[in-house]
């Protein structure tokens, strides 16, 4: 294996141990709030091209 801090058995390890002391349920808690900050964070993302749209369509209106 390569030299280096963050190898494949000590995130292994590392997580076996986060296991361990949070249980699976805040690890479970952890995980869903991590995906809906990535989901809110996407949209939020897109809200501004959205508005843009809008923008356009309106002036075509006028």
């Amino acid at each position: 294996m390569g030299e280096g801090l963050f190898q494949p058995l000590h995130l292994l390890l590392i997580i076996a141990i986060v296991l361990l002391i949070f249980g699976t349920s805040k690890f479970s808690a952890l995980g869903k709030g991590l995906g809906e900050g990535i989901r809110n964070f996407k949209a939020a993302m897109k809200e501004p091209e959205e508005d843009k749209k809008e923008k356009k369509e309106e002036e075509k209106k006028s």
